[in-house]
């Protein structure tokens, strides 16, 4: 059963945007949601990250990901200014629990304690009385999976979070925890928040299966690994002033395993592919994590609203399988499939 719908036209009579069910849950998505990872707080100023989200609002992007780490709870809090005045029943509003958000022993992790009072200070800085999604950020290896699934299902029954998910777990990880979900009668988990990509594809052996199997929809994040799949960055050159590259506040960091000559020399033989199909290559990569079935949404990061409006033009895309088996030749040498490349830390380490 497809479970796409198409989403209502934008002002200027446009249809931009599908819907996706979110896993097995009755709750629909749109197929691009907007995230403020290294943006909101941090690279970008308040003002224009408002103007952001309000270009993906109007977009029809009513997905909207955050997390109460993300540039130290400022994200959260740029966020919640960002939708003041914006019916609160028309989006979906997602964030997370478990990075450190504070000096203290108990301020990470997925004890109890810790998942309540974040959740609390989360709905205070996003100034909403309850959170659509909420997710463990990654795994704890320290508290009892059963103490912070029960903590999780609490916020269930009391209102204030609607539906669970969680990002970054193994297999095994998620096998152990459905399990006890299912013996203990906890509201049960209908999202899985994975990095993906045509590029970072570890999920696809182990991950996706089990998803699959217990109604689990992904929501992905870096489906254009963190911007090298838009062509921009060349072998043997210099990373564009201003770009993710060159950002000494978290964005180089994570783009830097992407940044050699080999990868960046595979990256550019998509571009006739894209090309063929009247997309950017962006809009290519974005397209490529929708044609898997079990991706409920894609999410997407900008620094300025022509880039959203660019990115919402892959909802939609129906890629052929000649198309799929182009980009896959085109990157296999690169491709990383590596399901141990899953990992969470200790927090405490």
């Amino acid at each position: 059963m497809d479970n796409r719908q198409r989403h209502s036209r934008n002002q200027a009579g446009e249809s931009v945007m599908e819907l996706r069910k979110l896993g097995n849950s009755g709750l629909y998505v749109s197929e691009i949601s907007y995230g403020n990872w290294i943006t909101h707080g941090s690279q970008v100023e308040q003002e224009a990250a408002i103007k952001c989200v309000r270009t993906a609002l109007d977009c029809g992007i009513t997905t909207l990901d955050t997390a109460d780490v993300y540039a130290a709870t400022k994200a959260e809090t740029v966020l919640g200014k960002a939708l003041k005045g914006v019916r609160r029943e028309s989006y979906e509003l997602f964030t997370k629990v478990y990075w450190p958000t504070g000096p203290g022993k108990n301020d990470r992790g997925l004890s109890r304690k810790h998942i309540m009072e974040s959740v609390h200070a989360s709905l205070k800085r996003l100034n909403t009385d309850h959170i659509d999604l909420y997710q463990f950020h990654r795994f704890d290896y320290e508290t009892p999976l059963e103490e912070s699934l029960s903590a999780f299902d609490d916020l269930i029954r009391q209102g204030k979070v609607m539906y669970i998910g969680f990002s970054e777990w193994t297999a095994p990880q998620i096998s152990a925890a459905v399990k006890i979900q299912k013996e203990l009668g906890y509201n049960r988990f209908v999202s899985s928040q994975p990095q993906y990509s045509a590029l970072w594809r570890v999920i696809e052996k182990e991950v996706d299966p089990i998803c699959r199997a217990n109604g689990i929809g992904h929501i992905v994040w870096s489906p254009i690994a963190q911007g090298v799949l838009t062509g921009k960055y060349l072998p043997g050159q210099k990373a564009p002033s201003g770009s993710r590259a060159t950002d000494k506040k978290g964005g180089a960091g994570m783009i830097d395993r992407w940044m050699r000559d080999d990868v960046l020399t595979a990256v550019q033989n998509l571009q006739p592919i894209a090309a063929a199909e009247g997309l950017t290559m962006g809009q290519l990569a974005i397209a490529w994590v929708l044609q898997n079935q079990n991706v409920s949404s894609a999410i997407i990061g900008a620094t300025k609203p022509a880039q959203i409006k660019e990115n919402v033009k892959a909802s939609g895309v129906k890629l052929s399988n000649e198309t799929l088996k182009a980009i896959d030749k085109a990157l296999n040498s690169v491709i990383e499939r590596d399901p141990k490349k899953t990992v969470s830390p200790n927090p405490r380490a």
